[in-house]
Parts: C-alpha cells; structure tokens; sequence
C-alpha cells in the first residue's frame, strides 16, 4: 500500500510541471468540435499526445492545428466510428505514430430523436450502432495495449460517454437513452475485467451542456451516417436564459464544452487514481 502511495505521489509531483497527463497517448472520438475538441485541446495542454478523430476530417485536422500551434503533439484520424474496420485503423496509427494508447475517450455520437411509437428501426439501429457497438469494437481492438504486464503499465483509462437520458429516460429519445443506458454496464464491466491490469474504466454523463446536439434544431445542422442525413438539435432548445430560470437545474445554467472537457480529464489523469467503474454526472445538479 505504501508503495503504491508513493507511486501516486511520485506520478503527480513529477507531471505537475508538465502537466497531468504528461507523455501519456490518448484516443479521442468526436473531436472535431463541441465537447470532444474541448477535451482534445485540454488534454493536449496536459501534456498528452492526441488521436483527434472525426467523421468531419476537415475539423478534426484543424484541432490537430490548434494543438500544434500552442506547442502540443497531436495527429488526426478522419473516421465514422461505426464502419467496421475504423477500430483497427485508429489503433494501428496511433500506435504507428506515438508508440502506445493510455486513454480512449468514447465521446463521438449523436441524437436521432423520434417518438416511440414513430421510431423507425434504421433510427433505433445507427443510435446502437454508434453509441453502443463502436466504444465496444474500439476497446476491443486496443485490448492488447491494455492487458500489460505490470512492468509495462502506466496510468490507462477507458472513459465512455453517457447522458442524463440515459440515467433518466427522456421524451423522444427512446433509442438514444437505451444506448446512453448501456453505457454505464459496459463500463463497469471493463473496470472489473481489466482493473487486474491496472487499467481504469469510468462513465461521464452529461445533461445540459451546449454544443451543436442542444442546439436549435431549425439551423439546418446534420450528419450523414450510412448515407443517410440525421439533422442535429433539438426543437425547443433549452437557452440560457430559459436554463437560469430552470428549477431542474440547481446551477441554474447550461455547462460549456470546456466546463464538460474537465470533468474527462480528471476521470484520465491521476487525480482520479482510485476511481474505477464509476460513472460521474456533469449535470449541474439535474436529476438529484
């Protein structure tokens, strides 16, 4: 125990300076804008080498830019986290590129909100597809760069995305809180499988935290998945104003991206040392 003690102690007071996750490689998805470019361009002032991937190459290689130009390491790998054969390409080129995976961040996603009674099956399978299946694909694929011998390891954590929908259920989104459900028993699952390995699994679920899925839906912003065109957004967008008036919000705001971004990187870096199979709600005091 004492020794492990003065490992933590020695980890922290050595990347302090350098910052939290210094020399520690992480895999992030959805990270071409809103809360995944956030937790990218934090990560990267933390010290870490980033793996910034998008569906939307053009913003994922302008991360890449934003984080070279303030100093830090970073490489794009464009992608629909859903295709089969995204896990190995990602993983193979990060692992080509910077030698080894401390972090994956399974933030990529997206709403496709129809009544229950209205959902079709296509819009029930992609939400499955893309918030379920692709973390599982992906964290299959790196499992050898997980599964170390104790000489080899060093601080890793599986970070997986959630949402207060799916903790709570939410009108119109039957298919995005059943996968948003999943989320958390995937995730503990990891951190009991792996946890032997000193690997590290843990969910963030967020409620209100505006980026372009709480947005207004009437702006026109889509995605194309399967060739197929999801528009994002929401109709009634909560705004801030509406949100500071909010009783289900004991904050009485709406968090930012960057405000989201944090909470992920205490959950990575070795702050949260002890954390594992815990899923952290970023909600602002939403469903206490």
């Amino acid at each position: 125990m004492a020794d492990r003690l003065a490992q933590v102690s020695s980890h922290l007071s050595t990347t302090h300076s350098r910052g939290l996750l210094a020399g520690e490689v992480a895999i992030i998805t959805g990270a071409g804008q809103g809360i995944g470019r956030s937790t990218a361009l934090l990560f990267a002032k933390e010290g870490a080498k980033v793996v910034v991937s998008d569906i939307d190459g053009e913003k994922a290689s302008a991360v890449v830019s934003e984080i070279k130009t303030a100093g830090g390491e970073a490489i794009a790998v464009p992608g629909d986290v859903g295709a089969a054969d995204f896990p190995k390409k990602i993983v193979d080129a990060t692992v080509a590129h910077f030698g080894k995976i401390n972090h994956i961040v399974n933030n990529a996603g997206f709403t496709f909100d129809k009544m229950l009674h209205t959902t079709p099956d296509d819009a029930w399978d992609i939400i499955m597809n893309i918030h379920v299946r692709a973390p599982f694909r992906l964290v299959r694929q790196a499992a050898p760069y997980f599964r170390l011998k104790p000489e080899a390891r060093e601080n890793r954590s599986i970070i997986n995305v959630s949402s207060t929908s799916g903790l709570h259920g939410n009108v119109g989104q039957a298919n995005y809180a059943a996968a948003k459900a999943a989320i958390p028993g995937f995730t503990k699952t990891i951190a009991k499988e792996w946890g032997p390995f000193g690997v590290r699994a843990n969910t963030v679920a967020f409620g209100l935290i505006f980026t372009r899925l709480t947005a207004e839906k009437s702006a026109g912003v889509s995605i194309k998945i399967d060739g197929k065109d999801v528009a994002l957004g929401v109709p009634t967008p909560t705004t801030p104003e509406a949100a500071s008036k909010s009783p289900y919000i004991p904050l009485r705001r709406g968090g930012t991206p960057e405000e989201a971004a944090s909470a992920v990187l205490f959950l990575a870096s070795p702050l949260a040392a002890y954390v594992t199979g815990h899923t952290l709600e970023v909600t602002g005091g939403a469903g206490i």
